[in-house]
C-alpha cells in the first residue's frame, strides 16, 4: 500500500465511526487496500460517501474523474484471502473508529485505516513510549538503550519501536518481560531483518506486533517512513538514543513533532557521528536524557486507561454474494428513496434506517442514482435530493 497517492490530497479532520458489521469491517479493509486509496483518501471517501460499501461503489467514477480509466476496486475475494491469513497467524483486525484501536495513534491525521495486530492488544491501553536510533550502536549507546527500556518498562510504560536491528532490538529485549510492541515496515508474516526473527517471536508471545501492510508485502523503502509515524503515533514521547545526522530516527522525531508528540534525546560526544542527530535534537529544543527519570519528570508517571474492548479477527466471515436485483426491483427501491428526501441533506444511515436498509444493500443504487444527477452526497455523511428533483413535486425514478 502506498502512503497516499490518492485521489484526494488534502487531509480531513473527519473521522469514522465504528464499524457498522461484519460486512462494513471487510468493506473498510477492501477500500484502503483499493489503488491509491491511503489514509487520506480513505477519509475523505468516508466523509463524502457515508460508508465504506458507498465509497467503493463511488471509487470507479472517483477514478475516471482524476483521469484513471478502467478502475478496479480491491476484490471482495482478496480481502477474505487476507482475512484467512491473519486467522491462521491468530492476528486480529483493529480498524480506525473501532473500540480496540489504540487511542493516541486515531488522532493522528494520518492514522492508518486498519492494523493487524499479533500478540496481547491489551498493551495498547497503556502509556506508550518510543524508543529509536541507530541500527550501528556504539557500546555506550547501547548500554544506555538496554538501561533506559528496561527502567521505564518497570515504570509501566510500553515501549514501542520498529524491530530494527540496533537501538529498536536492544529497546525490546529490555522491555520484553514487561511490555513491548514492534511496528513493522512490511506483512506481519515477512520478519525483517532475518536476524530479529526470534525475538519477533518473543514479542508475539509476550508482547506485541502490529503492522498496516498486507501479508506477505516484503518492506521496501518508501515502507519504512510509513512504519515511523506509526510508531511515533503510538507514544506519548519518542526518546532518541543514538542517531545520525540523516537518518530514519530523526524522521521519527519530526512525525512526533507533527503529531504533537514530546521529543527527547540523549546526548553524545560531538565527535561521533552516530550521536550528531541526538546533538541536533537537542540544539534544537529537544529534552536531554541522562535516565528514567529524566523521561517520567518531562511527560509525567505512567498512567493505565481503561481497557477497551476489542474484536476479535474471527469476526470478518465469508459473505454471501448479494442477489442482483432486476430493473423493476431497481425502478421500486429509487422511488423509495426519493421519496424519503428533499433538498435538506439528512444523514444517510438515518435515511437507511428509515428506508430499513444496509448499507451493503443501499451502496450501489445510492451511487448510480448519483451518478445520473437524482441525488447529492454532502460531507459528513449528508445526502439529499439533487437540485433538478427538488424543485418539482414529482418523483421519478
Amino acid at each position: 500500500m502506498d502512503h497516499d497517492t490518492g485521489f484526494f490530497e488534502a487531509a480531513t479532520a473527519y473521522r469514522p465511526g465504528p464499524s457498522a458489521d461484519n460486512a462494513d469491517r471487510l468493506a473498510r479493509l477492501r477500500l484502503i487496500r483499493s489503488r491509491r486509496v491511503g489514509p487520506a483518501t480513505f477519509r475523505r471517501l468516508l466523509a463524502e460517501h457515508g460508508s465504506a460499501e458507498a465509497a467503493l461503489a463511488a471509487l470507479p467514477e472517483v477514478a475516471k474523474q482524476a483521469g484513471v480509466d478502467a478502475y478496479e476496486v480491491f476484490s471482495e475475494s482478496a480481502a477474505l484471502a487476507e482475512a484467512k491469513a491473519a486467522r491462521r497467524m491468530g492476528a486480529r483486525l483493529l480498524s480506525l473508529g473501532d473500540p480496540g484501536y489504540p487511542a493516541d495513534l486515531a488522532d493522528c491525521a494520518d492514522a492508518p485505516p486498519i492494523l493487524w495486530a499479533l500478540g496481547d492488544t491489551r498493551l495498547l491501553d497503556r502509556p506508550m513510549l518510543a524508543m529509536v536510533g541507530t541500527r550501528n550502536a556504539s557500546s555506550l549507546g547501547s548500554r544506555m538503550a538496554r538501561k533506559l527500556a528496561g527502567d521505564l518498562a518497570e515504570a509501566g510504560f510500553v515501549i514501542v519501536s520498529g524491530l530494527a536491528r540496533g537501538i529498536d532490538a536492544l529497546a525490546h529485549h529490555a522491555a520484553l518481560k514487561n511490555g513491548t510492541i514492534a511496528v513493522q515496515a512490511g506483512g506481519l508474516d515477512v520478519l525483517y531483518p532475518a536476524e530479529n526473527s526470534d525475538l519477533a517471536h518473543e514479542i508475539a508471545k509476550q508482547g506485541l506486533r502490529l503492522s498496516e501492510q498486507p501479508f506477505g508485502l516484503d518492506p521496501q523503502a518508501r515502507h519504512f517512513p510509513q512504519r515511523n509515524r506509526i510508531v511515533s503515533g503510538l507514544a506519548r514521547a519518542v526518546i532518541v538514543v543514538e542517531a545520525a545526522a540523516r537518518s530514519g530516527s530523526l524522521i521519527t522525531a519530526r512525525n512526533a513533532l507533527d503529531q504533537g508528540r514530546e521529543v527527547l534525546a540523549v546526548p553524545g560526544h560531538p565527535m561521533d557521528t552516530r550521536a550528531s542527530g541526538c546533538n541536533m535534537l537537542l540544539r534544537d529544543g529537544a529534552t536531554l536524557v541522562r535516565g528514567a527519570e529524566d523521561v517520567i519528570e518531562a511527560i509525567g508517571p505512567a498512567e493505565k486507561r481503561a481497557r477497551q474492548p476489542h474484536l476479535p479477527l474471527a469476526e470478518i466471515p465469508e459473505l454471501p454474494k448479494q442477489p442482483e436485483r432486476d430493473w423493476r426491483d431497481r425502478a421500486a427501491l429509487n422511488s423509495r428513496i426519493l421519496s424519503q428526501l428533499g433538498p435538506t441533506p439528512v444523514a444517510e444511515d438515518q435515511l437507511l434506517r428509515d428506508l430499513g436498509m444496509s448499507p451493503f444493500e443501499a451502496a450501489a443504487v445510492l451511487s448510480r442514482m448519483e451518478l445520473e444527477g437524482a441525488v447529492q452526497r454532502q460531507p459528513g455523511g449528508l445526502i439529499s435530493l439533487a437540485a433538478q428533483h427538488s424543485g418539482s413535486g414529482k418523483k421519478s425514478p
